[in-house]
């Protein structure tokens, strides 16, 4: 039996004026925002008119993110579509587990704000930013890695597309590595080297605001980053929001995981359409398209 999975964006997707036309167009989308609102005021003002670079902070790429996907999910649901399963990627994981009802869009939203401020601060502790690398298989991004210092494989987005985090100081090291490998490597506009050790200073901090908030066994399985198996025990859920802080997002495995468990027709939840090319290059058989 086919199953709809809707798979949630992460970083790296924001861009100015998104979710503006979900606010104007779903009830529900805008119930999405005027929470957000509620608790971090200015949410929905800077997802709808904020520029590239203010949004390309992840102070403020996280919360407004997170609403943008919770929203597009929540419209969806509103015309009727529901999933069998979910995951997110990176940050989407935190509105995966928002949709499914594992806690409630208030607290998922409070917690995102606390994971933005603590990773905000980690990056200007320890400077970084995030290439990604494509043309090249993950084993070779794996060996072009070793010998740059403070450099990491971290997101494994498709069999030949593997974001490297790195120290501010040796991103260009890898960007001139991949180039002289035969690949491409394109810097990625986020403001840190997340899922990388350089992120460890937020770890402590988010484990105890995640710990103190109680999670609900979800109404579908979310399928998580850090091992890109489908969960529902809220215990290993949230173990695995923890760690994902520093490891690796398994994306090209999540989807195979996915598909194999069933899934035909994937649902992008948030702007643009990053996850909806990864999958189609991961998973040919499968669809994928927006809310749309």
């Amino acid at each position: 039996m086919s199953k709809i999975a809707f798979v949630f964006s992460g970083q790296g997707a924001q861009a100015p004026g998104m979710g503006k036309e979900l606010y104007d167009c779903s009830p529900a989308a805008k119930a999405v925002f005027d929470l957000a609102d509620s608790i971090r005021p200015g949410t929905s003002q800077q997802c709808f008119e904020g520029t590239q670079e203010e949004l390309n902070v992840t102070i403020n790429t996280q919360p407004c993110l997170f609403a943008c996907d919770l929203a597009a999910a929540k419209a969806a649901q509103e015309r009727g579509i529901q999933p069998d399963c979910a995951a997110g990627f990176s940050l989407g994981e935190a509105a995966a587990v928002a949709f499914s009802g594992m806690l409630t869009e208030a607290e998922a939203f409070s917690m995102v704000c606390k994971r933005a401020e603590l990773m905000n601060e980690a990056a200007q502790k320890n400077p970084g930013a995030m290439a990604a690398v494509m043309k090249l298989s993950p084993q070779q991004v794996e060996t072009l890695c070793g010998p740059i210092e403070n450099a990491w494989p971290v997101n494994y987005n498709s069999p030949k597309q593997t974001v490297v985090a790195a120290s501010a100081d040796t991103i260009d090291q890898v960007v001139e590595a991949a180039s002289a490998q035969r690949g491409r490597a394109v810097k990625l506009a986020v403001s840190g080297a997340f899922h990388s050790p350089l992120m460890d200073p937020a770890k402590v901090e988010l484990e105890a605001a995640i710990n103190a908030t109680e999670i609900h066994a979800p109404k579908c399985p979310v399928y998580q980053n850090v091992d890109a198996m489908p969960h529902t025990d809220p215990v290993e859920i949230k173990k695995n929001l923890v760690a994902q802080l520093t490891a690796s997002v398994r994306w090209t495995q999540t989807v195979k995981n996915m598909v194999a468990d069933g899934a035909t027709d994937f649902t992008e939840c948030g702007p643009g359409a990053v996850l909806q090319g990864l999958i189609k290059k991961i998973a040919p058989e499968a669809t994928a398209h927006g809310i749309a």
